[in-house]
């Protein structure tokens, strides 16, 4: 019996949006009970999928929180010296 647990920023994927929707969500239970068929063989019925949408504030990357690792990601991008 395959259990799967997804971690996601509790974020929206489009502006303005404070989660991922119920639909997004439907595609990612469907979407890795069918990978977990197709690779495996593992029967729709035994997959089990869970989803924790985590707040920005308890979520960290290369020792920041992840919304200041971000800005450093996008001040390196535009070629400016770290902060």
């Amino acid at each position: 019996m395959p259990i799967v647990n997804i971690m996601i920023t509790r974020e929206g994927s489009g502006p303005e949006r404070q989660a991922a929707t119920a639909e997004e969500k439907a595609r990612l239970f469907k979407g890795v009970s069918d990978l977990l068929l197709d690779v495996l063989g593992k029967p729709l019925d035994s997959t089990h999928v869970t989803i924790q949408e985590i707040e920005t504030e308890n979520w960290g990357r290369g020792g920041l929180p992840v919304l200041e690792h971000r800005e450093v990601l996008a001040a390196r991008a535009r070629g400016e010296p770290k902060p």
